[in-house]
């Protein structure tokens, strides 16, 4: 055994069991500072589907990571065996594994606002932002016991690297090529296997997607996966393969994206339309939504807003589309939903795009687009200008404004303040010729959540999760942008609509509300607010509502005549029994309708719960509701996943356009 691990191939082995260790440390600490997600559902089963699956996929990791290392290791090239040699090999090996134990790191923070592992799109969602030094250093004050778990591991790696005996004069040069080049086909054969993910012929590559298959819900997952691996399957891969489920023709019959004026049956409105994307603005905050909770006493964080909801009409089952700010605008602002990738980040960004300022346009609309981050930010810009907006507004234009403070408003890590910005909102709209359609996407509820120093003692820590403070400072700028709007000449005639860009993980730390379930974490405020409109009232406890269903819900209401192409629908003139939700999760497509939540794989339907009774989602329904009705709801979630495929890789997201 000794002769073994004294030999080059032993010496190899034990490094990588030693890299395997690493990922596997990562997984621990991963589902420790995750525990909350986990600790409704754990037990020794999700254990085992965990370890069993975890396993799988760090023996995939560890040969993509280690792949150059183990060639240089084992090629046959006697003049290569000297001390530099493995010195440099050393060097290779704790670095690129370094790397891959940070990133796994990175994503015990990552995933509470993205609700999966991180895929190669990281690259290009923060290419836009100038502050990343910055925002990483926060992250790192914040994270200390995390930078030094990884700090210990990394050094513990070189301390326990195994280099080889360089002086084997008495082995023979036949020998040694002969040795290692069996050696390394034997390497190429435990790679191709581990890559795999097994051996036989209906075994290939395994995907992310390949996790579900160890556990019951998405989130669990995330704790089978690891990040290198998540990063490396999808590096170059195109974001929408077209399934095949049925012909067109028939994937129209359940569900069709293209709406017709006979969907808008409204009176013709010339109102201006003034849209806020709140950042993190979860339903869960919000005391007007959640009556039910706590025995009647809970009060939320958001006393303006409850009071706004009291004149308005909005959705106590409402869900926003995806998990990430970049998945907020373009299903707000073109009823374009997050399926797989965020939409900004794939390919099909470049298509032609639709919206609500596309459409009102031809209705002699002007449009314009706020938020107070650097320009360019999160690729909010260019998404404003393809989608059809007239003008964006952002930090440079606030820092040119006379009647402003510049970069005295920044917040140190995202944008200007929200009251400070809200305030220019209201201003600039006073200037714009109507009828107008504008959009804000706040930002002072994002990490690392904090207020202005003169709120410090006003909005004070609340214990539980520091957004709360932020998030009742955010109020206070909503009521004060209201304050001074309702003094303008064209607040009367305007439909303001408030929604969130995605909800907050801060939610699912109150008590009683469940919303960190699979369903829940998506949940949405959806208010919409006619000053001038006593009809415009009322929440809504039937009628399911997503981030989607704003665009055609404000067309509609605005008597919006011309067909347009839009994957939610019109809220005010749909009936109840015909709405739905839809998300994804960490490879799994989650839809809604009627009673019912159904979680399906893209293969497979996975869980279907009775959600309004079930508020936890333990009950899967799956063996005792009728076959027909649960393939009535799958049909339904495939015809959507089909047709968004197609429009996605045909670029027929416009009306014009799906026609040719």
């Amino acid at each position: 055994m000794s002769r073994i691990t004294e030999g080059r191939l032993g010496k190899l082995i034990c490094n990588l069991l030693i890299a395997l260790l690493m990922l596997a440390i990562a997984r621990v600490a991963f589902i420790v500072a995750n525990y909350d997600k986990y600790a409704e559902t754990m037990s020794l089963e999700l254990l085992k589907g965990i370890a069993r699956g975890g396993l799988t996929f760090d023996l995939a990791a560890l040969f993509y990571i280690n792949s150059l290392y183990i060639v240089l290791f084992l090629f046959p090239l006697h003049f290569k065996e000297r001390r530099g040699y493995h010195l440099g090999l050393k060097w290779l090996f704790v670095i690129t594994n370094g790397i891959a134990m940070a990133a796994n790191l990175c994503d015990c923070v990552y995933v509470r606002f993205t609700g999966r592992r991180t895929t190669a799109t990281v690259f290009s969602e923060f290419s836009h932002e100038s502050n990343l030094a910055g925002i990483f250093g926060n992250e790192i004050l914040h994270n200390l016991p995390l930078v030094v778990l990884a700090i210990v591991v990394i050094w513990g790696v070189w301390k326990l690297y195994q280099t080889p005996r360089t002086d084997r004069s008495d082995e023979g040069l036949v020998w040694y090529y002969v040795k290692m080049a069996l050696s390394l086909v034997v390497a190429a054969l435990c790679a191709i296997t581990a890559i795999r993910g097994g051996i036989g012929q209906t075994v290939r590559p395994i995907s992310i997607s390949n996790a579900n298959q160890y556990v019951d819900r998405p989130i669990e997952a995330a704790a089978v996966l690891n990040t290198p691996f998540s990063i490396i399957r999808t590096i170059g891969k195109p974001a929408f393969n077209i399934p095949e489920y049925m012909p067109a023709e028939e994937a129209e019959r359940y569900y069709s994206p293209v709406h017709y004026p006979i969907d808008s049956i409204g009176t013709k409105r010339q109102m201006n339309v003034v849209i806020f994307i709140v950042e993190s603005f979860s339903r869960g905050f919000i005391g007007a939504l959640n009556t039910d909770i706590q025995n009647g006493e809970y009060k939320g964080y958001t006393p303006f807003t409850d009071s706004l909801i009291n004149v308005s009409r909005t959705y106590k089952y409402a869900f926003a589309n995806g998990m990430k700010s970049i998945d907020g605008m373009p299903s707000v602002l073109s009823s374009i939903p997050m399926m797989i990738e965020p939409f900004f980040l794939t390919p099909a960004s470049m298509n032609h795009i639709g919206g609500i300022a596309h459409e009102l346009k031809s209705e002699g609309y002007y449009s314009a687009f706020f938020h107070g981050a650097p320009n360019g930010s999160m690729g909010f810009e260019a998404f404003a200008r393809s989608s059809g907006f007239d003008d964006y507004f952002g930090l440079n234009e606030y820092c040119k404004s006379a009647e402003h403070n510049g970069m005295d408003d920044f917040d140190g890590s995202w944008a200007i303040w929200d009251e400070e910005f809200f305030q220019y909102f209201a201003e600039e709209m006073s200037h714009f010729k109507q009828p107008f359609v504008t959009a804000l996407f706040s930002a002072s509820s994002h990490h690392p959540f904090h207020v202005p120093a003169r709120y410090a003692d006003i909005y004070p820590e609340e214990g539980g999760h520091p957004n709360f403070k932020c998030i009742r400072y955010v109020d206070m700028a909503l009521q004060r942008f209201f304050e001074r709007a309702k003094h303008e000449p064209w607040f009367a005639n305007t439909l303001f609509v408030i929604t969130c860009d995605h909800s907050s993980d801060a939610v699912s730390t109150i008590k009683g509300a469940n919303y960190g379930n699979d369903q829940q974490q998506f949940a949405a405020p959806i208010i919409f607010y006619a000053p001038a409109d006593s009809t415009l009232r009322g929440t809504d406890t039937s009628t399911l509502a997503q981030q989607i269903d704003i665009m055609p819900t404000v067309l509609g209401y605005l008597g919006y005549d011309k067909p347009y192409v839009a994957f939610g629908i019109d809220l005010f003139n749909t009936p109840a029994e015909k709405a739905f939700t839809f998300n994804y999760l960490a490879g799994t497509y989650q839809y809604a309708r009627g009673d019912y939540f159904l979680q399906f794989d893209g293969t497979d339907t996975k869980a279907i719960y009775n959600f309004r009774n079930d508020k936890t989602l333990t009950h899967n329904l799956l063996d005792s509701l009728p076959s027909d009705s649960v393939k009535a709801m799958e049909m339904e979630l495939k015809s959507i996943i089909q047709q968004y495929a197609e429009r996605m890789r045909n670029d027929q997201l416009t009306y014009r356009h799906q026609s040719n």
